[in-house]
């Protein structure tokens, strides 16, 4: 089996070695000199629900828990992991669970929990075989993600493809393909693996974001904007959804709003260049909004004659350039 260094592993998720060094002291995954395909899969759960604002030690909290109760092994890898507020619940043999109360759930919004959604975050393989997936597409699924990270883009596209045939709503399956004539500029193709996706888990956060993607790059402002905002809905901590929508509303000329998710960014993303990038718009949009309400209210005079307060509207000043 291929295994991969800590620099591999750095460099393939795009993580920090802080990150890496986080979640091994929280005994989330185990320090190693290097990682097989199941550590990687692993540490893109453990990605995602960073990018949700998930703290270690909830993690922790929440797969403990999960191990006492179902007695599986490795919660992260053999259930499907859901977000839910501040803390974690699995899909795993078709049934809902939170381990932190010991509860079977059907659906959160019928579980007394106003305003809570479940957003799943992680659709590994060995979940779907727990929920009945055919374990041949199991296979199928590892061998096109292999292929894909060894460069070997064709391969992974057939074995998606063949996944697809067997299985149309395989959204892990969906996204991957998507992603993949993403990058190949087939923004089309993509755009209809993405749509098929939110269909198949209406719940899975990054099927939304990846259609804002592709959606941005078909100039489809609209729609992207209408993409970045259901994946905010689902998870509103989601910083990379803040930060596209941003640009988004800065290209259709709506920079109010575009301010208001540069500043939500710049509150769950504190460091880094794009949070740098981020402060830099907020600078530049609040500059503009002040000259824009000085250069209105050179509009406006006051009535001769008038002690009490009172304005009326003006022409302009020609420019005396």
């Amino acid at each position: 089996m291929t295994r991969y260094s800590r620099q591999d592993v750095l460099r393939i998720l795009q993580i920090s070695a802080r990150q890496l060094l986080g979640w091994e002291r929280a005994g989330l995954i185990p320090s190693q000199p290097d990682y097989g395909f199941l550590d990687l899969a692993q540490l893109r759960t453990l990605r995602a629900l960073q990018h949700l604002r998930m703290s270690p030690r909830s993690i922790r909290a929440s797969v403990e828990a999960m191990q006492a109760v179902s007695g599986i092994a490795n919660p992260l890898l053999e259930a499907v992991v859901v977000h839910a507020g501040p803390r974690l619940v699995f899909r795993y043999s078709g049934t809902m669970v939170d381990p932190i109360r010991r509860q079977f759930l059907l659906d959160f919004e019928a579980a007394g929990e106003p305003g809570v959604r479940s957003v799943t975050v992680a659709m590994l393989p060995q979940a779907r075989v727990a929920g009945g997936r055919d374990p041949e597409l199991q296979n199928l699924f590892l061998a096109a993600v292999k292929a894909e990270e060894q460069g070997r883009k064709s391969v992974a596209i057939e074995t998606y493809s063949l996944i697809l045939a067997i299985e149309p709503t395989y959204t892990a399956a969906l996204i991957n393909l998507g992603t993949l004539h993403y990058h190949q500029k087939q923004y089309l193709r993509a755009e209809e693996l993405y749509r098929r996706a939110t269909v198949s888990d209406p719940s899975y956060v990054l099927a939304f974001f990846d259609l804002g993607n592709v959606l941005d790059e078909l100039e489809r402002p609209d729609e992207s904007i209408e993409a970045y905002s259901r994946a905010i809905a689902l998870a509103p901590g989601y910083a990379d959804a803040h930060y596209n929508l941003a640009l988004a509303f800065e290209r259709k000329g709506e920079r109010r709003r575009a301010l208001t998710h540069w500043q939500i960014y710049v509150r769950l993303d504190k460091g880094g260049p794009w949070a740098d990038h981020a402060r830099g718009q907020i600078r530049k949009l609040l500059g503009r909004e002040k000259l824009a309400i000085a250069h209105r209210s050179t509009g406006f005079l006051a009535r001769p004659g008038r002690t009490v307060s009172g304005l009326a509207l003006v022409a302009p000043r020609p420019s005396s350039a």
